[in-house]
């Protein structure tokens, strides 16, 4: 499409017509759409709900992170939230935690978690630049890293059919699976432009139609949806446990030096600059505001989306319009339960097999971090012996057994807890000068 007035698209203030960001913000909603809801699905399935309370959860899911996303353009009080061109949606970062909080107690011990989370979130924000000193790009690369290999068992699962389904591990859910992984990697390697960007959700809508004439997909849900369909206050409930809580603190702390990263790239890369401490600490404070709110209406934790900052730093298009659109279709998509009940109808093997390129990009991503911090002798132990503790106490059952419940909880429930406190001790105690190499 030519467009007229380009300079306008390049400029965060620029005065643009609908015709000319339409396509733009849609590329946006194609990018994160996938990624936001399947967060609540798997979370949703993990804490056993029904499928009216699923579609619910999906539903408040999209609704809050076009929200969330909104708050990032236009600034609260010009302090909560960034003013950049950011998405915001449904984190998968935060599933080890969500499945282990959900499967332990319930969905409303996760928003009570989440709403304290959200407090720590703005805290962080308000001393971002003092605290962020305790993650360098070892640790976080370390964290994330660890975040990839944690969800590796759950889209194993998925593309497996889903634990409890009648037909799991069978050959169709893995040939299914498969072909949808396929169709990933094929666009992304084969393809450019719209089909490269959008290879998630094309995956998935011909896993979709794969999986109907096979005979797997169930209607249910969208013969008793309704059109219109408001999110309620506290549908789900508050409950607050310590353990529960401690968890998700860290999880909020580890995902906002993550959105550090992620403005930093979309400043440095699309407007040739490093972000402002304001633009940070708004960035942080926005998300913990976002999810102190989402948390009352049942919305799981949010984050800053990297595919659309991937998107943001290639085509260099920043107006407020484009993302106010994308924010804007995503929350038309959560007030509309039907469009709701047919992205729950999806199945798991479907889910699984595209979803684990993204958990496998994710892994990717904390290696590479690692990689740009040096494998030095002393990141090297940083490193391994974090995701070494970590890994080994959540792999093996009752490693902790005779400690008390509480420390079962937090550091035996998700490898992530034990990684990052690991990787933040070395990280202070370990000399900087290696003596020897």
């Amino acid at each position: 499409m030519e467009i007229k007035n380009r300079s306008a698209l390049f400029d965060f203030d620029g005065k643009v017509k609908l015709k000319e960001i339409i396509p733009l913000g849609l590329q946006h909603v194609v990018a994160m759409i996938v990624g936001c809801v399947a967060p609540a699905i798997i979370v949703a399935s993990m804490a056993n709900l029904n499928l009216q309370d699923k579609i619910i959860l999906v539903q408040s899911s999209l609704v809050f992170s076009g929200v969330a996303t909104v708050i990032q353009i236009f600034p609260l009080f010009n302090k909560i939230g960034s003013r950049l061109p950011i998405v915001m949606g449904a984190s998968f970062a935060y599933i080890p935690i969500l499945s282990s909080i959900a499967e332990e107690f319930n969905v409303a011990t996760i928003f009570g978690a989440q709403m304290i989370g959200g407090g720590v979130a703005i805290i962080f924000g308000i001393f971002s630049r003092k605290i962020a000193k305790l993650f360098p790009e070892v640790v976080t690369g370390t964290v994330i890293f660890s975040i990839g290999l944690s969800l590796y068992s759950t889209a194993i699962n998925y593309m497996a059919g889903g634990t409890g389904n009648e037909s799991f591990g069978s050959p169709k859910n893995w040939l299914i699976a498969m072909i949808t992984l396929s169709i990933v990697i094929f666009l992304n390697f084969f393809t450019k432009g719209k089909f490269k960007l959008a290879s998630i959700l094309i995956a998935i809508c011909i896993g979709y139609i794969i999986a109907l004439f096979a005979g797997i997909v169930s209607f249910e849900g969208l013969n008793t949806a309704t059109w219109f369909h408001m999110p309620k206050v506290l549908y789900f409930g508050l409950e607050f446990n310590a353990t529960a809580i401690v968890s998700m603190v860290i999880m909020y702390i580890v995902n906002s030096v993550q959105a550090i990263g992620d403005i930093s790239a979309t400043t440095g890369g699309a407007m040739d600059r490093i972000p402002t401490e304001d633009e940070i600490s708004g960035v942080i404070m926005g998300n913990g505001f976002s999810s102190i709110i989402g948390a009352l209406f049942g919305c799981v934790p949010t984050a800053t989306y990297s595919q659309n900052v991937g998107i943001v730093t290639m085509n260099k298009v920043i107006n407020k319009g484009v993302f106010l659109l994308a924010s804007i279709i995503i929350i038309i998509s959560g007030l509309i339960p039907k469009i709701s009940s047919i992205l729950v109808s999806i199945p798991q093997c479907v889910l699984g097999g595209a979803t684990i390129y993204v958990f496998a990009t994710i892994t990717m991503t904390g290696i590479r971090m690692i990689c740009n911090s040096g494998l030095s002798t002393r990141n090297i132990a940083i490193v391994g012996l974090a995701i070494a503790l970590g890994t080994g106490i959540a792999q093996v059952n009752g490693a902790l057994g005779l400690f008390p419940e509480w420390v079962i909880s937090i550091f035996g429930g998700s490898s992530i807890i034990v990684t990052t406190l690991v990787a933040i001790l070395l990280n202070l105690v370990l000399p900087k000068d290696e003596i020897g190499k």
